[in-house]
């Protein structure tokens, strides 16, 4: 009894240790976000423009007032949102590289989302945040639904990941030939997007993000101990009175606001599910979603603010996508974890 206690108490100690040490390198790279650009400004500039308020007209305020803080907040917000939805996916599945990039879900986002924006362009409206959201949303329930049927007719894991692959594929393609007869002012609008990036980001767009995040943040963290029983199998979670049904569709729905809420504001974003809860559990050295959740959080969103910064930063004044940076970083951290896990076993 006292060992476990032990054990329960250093788990816990190196959960916090950890969380800590990622929440100093997040401010870092919050900070350098605020910093660094076409107007580079000092820490301590950065510091004085934020207590003087939005007042400040200079240009080095407006900039960050108005372009560098909103795009660095929803960076950290939607990177939080990816590793959180990634995790569910991962528990779900019971699958260490499911995400919603993998699985086909933001590509579902992506082509309801695209279809919406012509539609209501062409109908010469402006396509609302709101308006964004709802289709992300319905667009990332469908394709999740799809998947579910899928993993009930497949054999096996890999199987599984190779169709939702497939499916992100058709969802890709289909909105790839509604961009080819789209008119001019759609196009630009569904390139940008669909790239992925966090330019543009505005404090409507923050605040929207905000709630919803945080709302669906607070949802995982009161299922971590259903979480926790059903990691141990559908049976366990079933003796200890947890309703596997409802748990199941509770983690759908989350994991799928999550994720089109992400695409929505950003586009696609790629391996931030993939590698972010990897990199959290590796971290706190256990699988526990009431350890893993917060640091799922911290991880993605430093992962994020990150690439984000490298992103608008590296070949300034060309802009990289954000997906592609990501990729550029989350692919070999899942290539050697996969590679250390096999190992160890």
């Amino acid at each position: 009894m006292a060992r476990t206690a032990d054990r329960a108490a250093g788990g816990a100690s190196r959960a916090a240790t950890f969380d800590l040490v990622v929440l100093l390198a997040l401010v870092a790279l919050f900070v350098a976000s605020l910093c660094l650009g076409s107007v580079e400004t000092t820490p301590a500039e950065v510091v004085r423009i934020l207590a003087a308020g939005a007042g400040d007209a200079s240009t080095s305020a407006q900039v960050i007032w108005q372009i560098r803080l909103p795009r660095a907040i929803e960076a950290l917000l939607l990177g939080g949102a990816l590793s959180l939805s990634g995790f569910l996916l991962q528990t779900f599945f019971a699958n260490p590289i499911a995400d919603p990039f993998v699985l086909g879900v933001s590509s579902g986002a992506k082509l309801v989302v695209a279809v919406v924006m012509i539609v209501v362009l062409g109908a010469g409206q402006v396509m609302s945040p709101a308006v964004s959201v709802a289709a992300a949303f319905a667009g990332s329930l469908a394709t999740m639904g799809f998947v579910l049927v899928i993993s009930r007719r497949v054999r096996t894991q890999g199987m599984l990941i190779v169709a939702g692959i497939m499916v992100g594929y058709i969802c890709s393609a289909v909105t790839n030939f509604l961009v080819a007869f789209a008119d001019d002012q759609s196009i630009v609008s569904l390139d940008n997007w669909s790239r992925g990036s966090f330019s543009g980001a505005t404090w409507s767009d923050v605040a929207m993000i905000a709630v919803a995040v945080g709302a669906m943040g607070a949802a995982v963290f009161a299922l971590s101990k259903p979480l926790g029983a059903y990691q141990l199998g559908e049976p366990y979670a079933q003796s200890v009175g947890v309703s596997v049904l409802r748990l199941r569709m509770l983690i759908v729905l989350v994991s799928s606001l999550l994720s089109g809420c992400v695409a929505a504001f950003a586009g696609p974003v790629s391996f931030v599910g993939i590698a972010a809860p990897h990199l959290a559990r590796r971290g706190v050295g256990s699988s526990r979603p009431l350890y893993v959740t917060p640091a799922c959080l911290l991880v993605g969103a430093a992962f994020c603010c990150g690439c984000d910064l490298v992103a608008r930063t590296l070949f300034s004044p060309v802009e990289l996508s954000v997906s592609a940076v990501t990729a550029v970083f989350g692919a070999p951290v899942v290539i050697a974890l996969m590679l250390r896990g096999r190992s160890a076993r």
